[in-house]
């Protein structure tokens, strides 16, 4: 039986592949889907990807991963700088909850070095384009907490 795993996206995240290709890369929100598919399978997850740009929905997901045990791995775009809101139902978690950023945020403009959820997560991965999301998982399935 494998381990739901709950890769849970932001704001602009759904048009990876259009958006800003020089610092998102060129693979589309689907290649994004597919791939944290595919590594989870090969690493026993069942992983669901999901991705809102509407802040009350992802605090809702993050609930649902807090009642249900679940591992996270969070992009949460924009709202990583300025959502009280969404850091607080991530620091509800009762599994691990990994950041994730597909660029590094600290390489940017100012306003982007500060995460409001970083100090609740169980670590923060930036700056390998989507294979942010790999490593996430793959830190997932090394401690299996």
């Amino acid at each position: 039986m494998s381990r739901k795993v709950l890769v849970l996206n932001g704001p602009n995240l759904g048009r990876l592949g259009s958006r800003e290709p020089d610092v998102y890369g060129a693979t589309s929100y689907a290649g994004l889907v597919e791939q944290c598919g595919k590594v989870g399978a090969e690493l026993g997850f069942d992983v669901e990807v999901r991705e809102t740009n509407d802040e009350a929905e992802l605090i809702r997901w993050l609930h649902e991963a807090a009642d249900g045990r679940i591992p996270v791995v969070l992009n949460p775009g924009a709202f990583t700088h300025y959502s009280y809101a969404m850091r607080d139902a991530a620091a509800q978690r009762t599994a691990p909850l990994i950041e994730v950023h597909i660029s590094n945020p600290h390489a940017r403009e100012e306003f982007r070095h500060t995460s409001v959820v970083a100090a609740v997560s169980t670590g923060t991965i930036a700056g390998f384009g989507l294979t942010s999301y790999t490593l996430a998982l793959q830190a997932l399935a090394a401690d299996p907490a």
